[in-house]
């Protein structure tokens, strides 16, 4: 059945569906009934592509900007759906070659092809090649480092590597401890052209360093030639045949291998199509880590619609120039990269001196005022005299952009829904649930919640007795449970992992703690997994106490630490940089005057001791207990990021290598909190 959207009663509850413990089930208020696809023909990752073929044929498909003669980059690009269609033909019947004539192995299906490279049309190109052959793909992140690509590569037992030319030299440095690595194929040409009298190319050297390790080095270009001249007939997979292996982040321990089907890829992308709508006029930029679910499931949702999906050019420093130059419709974003652009929007509007400030306040107060009377995000007047300007940051063209893997901010969202005059929205998901789980509505006017299930899939609410979290709360409260054709099969090797994540209904258990609120909306409050438990008991929850301190635009990151020999938290701090100045200016000019650099501003104590008063303050507001505010702070100018092994490639927080990364800080931070008067509990 399907329905008007109503904003007041976003999900459906399935009648007679409640059990003692748990709510009953809850489902899209929309489309009541669970749906697997979104057109009957498609069933597999190629249907979804040759859908979008079907619409568009020849028109624009993939695009990446052409690097200029000068090393910079020009405009996009494109090859058509016709053209993809043929590399995609032609790199999937060479693979087999490969596999079967080069190789020696008679296998045509099952076969695990790994790939390791930032987003570009050739990592499309793969994943749809082994799509149509009946291969799957094993997705290594860009930015892992030696041990966790060993760790992958071992446990999935791929044998090829199709992967950009930078990590040929660490894959065959890597090569002893890969016994199961037998070819490498290149995603950029090893051909440098006509060789120089007297000169070996790099070409050469890194040709005769792989024979040397017993290892095929072959190239997509050369492989692509081989299968033109060599066709072979498609050979589909069945909808539960595996699509991908792909490992979690491995915020602790070693990462799982989530066993994604055709059938979850094919629902997953199926109930972001109708949540967010689309048709062929859109435009989506491809940045999101594609070894990451959510990267894949929005480029996935671009194909689907026959619209255009561009790449970025590889640097998220520049990310900026690839979304002028493309001027995207559609962009799937993550917070962080929203904190930066509100921090940057506000700066140099209502944050701004003078005129242009009180003049940005007023107009920001007109269209929120607008936004919770359900108006829109438009405004006659404000947008022409402001922020049809200020959405120009984002090219000017944005329709939808949808925000996931870690909460927003309320302030930020509405903020950013005003001033870049477009439509955002926040949803939840999983690896193991294909990525869409929940999301807003179009229309949505509040923030602060995560909207309703996706059609492809339903939720219920399971006690967390321990934690005092009811089912019969006067809002329903529990752990978040999925079910669906986007739930995945299991952990690859791993039964008991699979058990612990799977119940015999097929339930996901999410470990993340949920209500129902007044309007049918999901909101996450707390998590089941990742507790501490400090010295007197008390347990607390990290990820929800940091998401209040990055609220504050202080704070651009952080990290909260507890022991269970200690009665409090500690926490490590990376102030923003770019909001520091003004804030000094404004709150503390005798500091601001000292005119310091950030490293020296952040190891002097009156800046310690003003973050320090503002995460208490932001504790208080949103209502954390004492125990859960730090006691002791150490301010880090050098930001977390997959380069020093802090964050993950979809950038959470690695809370166990954080702990040993700052362990000398934090038995400081520790001496430093114990040595304070003791106060009454807040």
């Amino acid at each position: 059945m399907v329905n008007k959207i109503n904003l007041e009663k976003q999900t459906y509850e399935v009648p007679n569906s409640r059990k003692p413990g748990q709510t009953g089930i809850y489902r899209n208020g929309v489309r009541t009934e669970l749906i697997s696809t979104f057109h009957p023909k498609v069933k597999t990752s190629y249907d979804i592509f040759l859908h979008g073929l079907k619409l568009s044929k020849d028109r624009p498909c993939l695009g990446q900007r052409a690097v200029l003669a000068d090393g910079s980059r020009g405009a996009y690009e494109w090859l058509t759906y016709r053209q993809v269609h043929h590399r995609i033909l032609n790199f999937g019947s060479g693979l087999l070659n490969l596999l079967n004539h080069t190789l020696n192995d008679s296998r045509t299906s099952n076969v695990p092809i790994a790939v390791w490279a930032v987003n570009r049309p050739e990592w499309y190109v793969t994943d749809q090649a082994c799509s149509a052959y009946s291969l799957y793909t094993v997705a290594l992140y860009d930015t892992l480092g030696p041990d966790s690509v060993e760790y992958v590569m071992n446990h999935s037992e791929a044998e090829i590597v199709v992967c950009s030319g930078d990590h040929i030299a660490h894959l065959l440095k890597l090569k002893e401890k890969l016994p199961r690595l037998r070819a490498i194929i290149s995603m950029d040409d090893l051909d440098n052209g006509p060789a120089k009298a007297g000169v070996v190319s790099n070409s050469a050297i890194v040709k005769a360093w792989a024979e040397e390790k017993g290892l095929v080095l072959t190239d997509v270009k050369t492989l692509e030639e081989a299968g033109k001249k060599n066709r072979r007939s498609i050979n589909l997979p069945q909808p539960e045949d595996l699509a991908c292996l792909m490992y979690t982040s491995g915020t602790t321990g070693a990462p799982k291998g989530a066993m994604l089907t055709h059938s979850n890829f094919v629902a997953a992308v199926s109930g972001t199509y109708y949540q967010l709508g689309g048709d062929s006029s859109d435009i989506s930029i491809s940045y999101l880590p594609l070894a990451h679910i959510f990267g894949r499931v929005a480029d996935n949702v671009a194909i689907a619609h026959g619209g255009r999906l561009g790449y970025f050019s590889g640097d998220m420093l520049t990310l900026m120039e690839d979304v002028q130059a493309l001027k995207p419709s559609v962009m799937p974003t993550v917070p962080r990269l929203l904190n930066r652009v509100y921090d940057k929007i506000a700066a140099s509007t209502v944050n701004a001196p003078g005129l242009v400030g009180n003049l940005a306040r007023r107009g920001v107060a007109a269209k929120l005022e607008n936004l919770a009377n359900q108006k829109g995000y438009t405004h006659p007047l404000w947008d022409r005299l402001l922020f049809n300007k200020v959405k120009q940051a984002l090219g000017g063209n944005m329709r939808v952009m949808i925000t996931g893997s870690a909460p927003i901010g309320k302030d930020v969202m509405q903020f950013l829904r005003v001033v870049l005059c477009c439509d955002i929205r926040e949803g939840y998901g999983a690896t193991e649930t294909t990525a869409a789980t929940t999301a807003h509505y179009e229309g949505e006017y509040q923030a602060g919640h995560l909207g309703a299930p996706f059609c492809s899939n339903e939720i219920k609410l399971v006690d967390v007795p321990d934690m005092d979290y009811l089912s019969t709360d006067p809002y329903p409260r529990g752990e978040i449970c999925v079910r669906g054709p986007t739930v995945f099969k299991g952990y690859y090797k791993d039964e008991e992992k699979t058990r612990e994540a799977l119940d015999d209904e097929g339930w996901y258990h999410t470990g993340d703690i949920g209500l129902i609120n007044e309007r049918g909306a999901i909101v996450i409050i707390d998590r089941k997994k990742n507790l501490l438990k400090l010295a007197q008991g008390e347990y607390v929850a990290p990820e929800k106490i940091e998401n209040v301190f990055v609220a504050n635009s202080l704070v651009a990151q952080v990290f909260v630490h507890g022991d269970s020999l200690e009665s409090s938290l500690v926490a490590v701090v990376v102030p923003d940089p770019e909001v520091l100045p003004g804030y000094l200016a404004a709150k503390a000019p005798k500091l601001a005057a000292e005119k310091l650099t950030f490293e020296q501003y952040c190891k002097h104590p009156e800046l310690n001791k003003i973050v320090m008063s503002e995460l208490t303050k932001a504790g208080r507001k949103a209502g954390l207990h004492g125990f859960e505010i730090p006691k002791a702070v150490y301010l880090e100018a050098e930001p977390f990021s997959m380069e020093n092994g802090l964050l993950t490639p979809t950038f959470k927080l690695k809370r166990h290598d954080a702990k040993k990364y700052y362990a000398t800080q934090i038995t400081e931070l520790y001496a430093q909190a114990n040595s304070q008067p003791q106060k009454a509990k807040l």
